[in-house]
């Protein structure tokens, strides 16, 4: 699916059209509200850094970025903007995007820890071998995460933390991760 296809889909969510698993039930639901507005405030505000834009110019051969995700995950509205921006700056870059929960599955064969860990990106080179792979959350965030993992906070304050890492970061860290890759 492309990034239209997957933007549409939080609104068919939030009017009632998608009710299949998970999002027959209202938190899911309240989740992807929430994620659709994230989203579309970080397609508005992600700026990508030169020396960003300078390693996309420099692909020279295409490249499938395949992005696993869910429109309840707060990771993903965080980090898949990030991404998508990035894939738009080079037409050596085909983004597509696929979801966790849904065959092929394709999330089985890159897990985290054992976990189905999302939002997770596999960069593929034109003959289909992975390059690499990122994900679920940049390192500083999962530094966070992992941090919080014992203390005493309740949930919401732990994801409060987690979305002002986010907000402060900017996209800066995804974007500078991926470079490194690249």
């Amino acid at each position: 699916m492309n990034w239209i296809e997957y933007t549409a889909g939080f609104e068919k969510i939030i009017n009632g059209e998608i009710m299949d698993a998970p999002y027959d039930k209202p938190d899911y639901v309240n989740y992807a509200k929430l994620n659709k507005s994230r989203v579309n405030r970080w397609e508005k505000k992600i700026e990508l850094s030169d020396n960003v834009k300078n390693v996309l110019s420099k692909i020279n051969s295409p490249q499938t970025w395949i992005l696993i995700t869910e429109r309840w995950c707060g990771d993903a509205a965080n980090s898949a903007p990030v991404i998508q921006k990035m894939s738009k700056q080079s037409n050596l870059i085909t983004l597509d995007i696929q979801f966790r929960d849904y065959e092929p599955f394709l999330i089985n064969q890159y897990l985290t820890y054992g976990s189905k860990s999302i939002p997770k990106l596999i960069v593929r080179d034109e003959n289909g071998k992975d390059l690499f792979t990122w994900g679920p959350r940049p390192s500083g965030a999962q530094e966070l995460v992992m941090s919080h993992k014992d203390s005493n906070l309740i949930n919401a304050d732990k994801q409060a933390a987690l979305q002002m890492w986010y907000n402060k970061d900017k996209g800066k860290s995804t974007q500078d991760e991926l470079v490194k890759l690249l």
